[in-house]
C-alpha cells in the first residue's frame, strides 16, 4: 500500500511532462505539415539522382567493351 504513495507522484510527473512537450511541439510548429517533411525526403532522392544522370563520373569507361 505504502508503494502507491510512490506511484502516484511519478504518474502525475510523467503526466505533466508529457503534456508540457506536446505544448512545446505544438508551439514550435512541429505539428503545421507533417506531410512536407515524408515528401521531401523522396524530392532530395529525386535530386540527386538526376544530378548523377547529367555529370558523367570519371569512372565510368569509355569503350562499352573495357570493363
Amino acid at each position: 500500500m505504502t508503494v502507491i504513495y510512490v506511484l502516484i507522484p511519478i504518474a502525475v510527473l510523467l503526466t505533466i511532462i508529457g503534456i508540457y512537450l506536446f505544448f512545446w511541439a505544438v508551439k514550435s510548429e512541429q505539428f503545421d505539415d507533417l506531410e512536407k517533411e515524408g515528401m521531401s525526403i523522396l524530392y532530395d532522392e529525386d535530386k540527386q539522382a538526376s544530378n548523377d544522370t547529367t555529370k558523367p563520373t570519371e569512372n565510368t569507361p569509355k569503350d562499352p567493351h573495357e570493363l
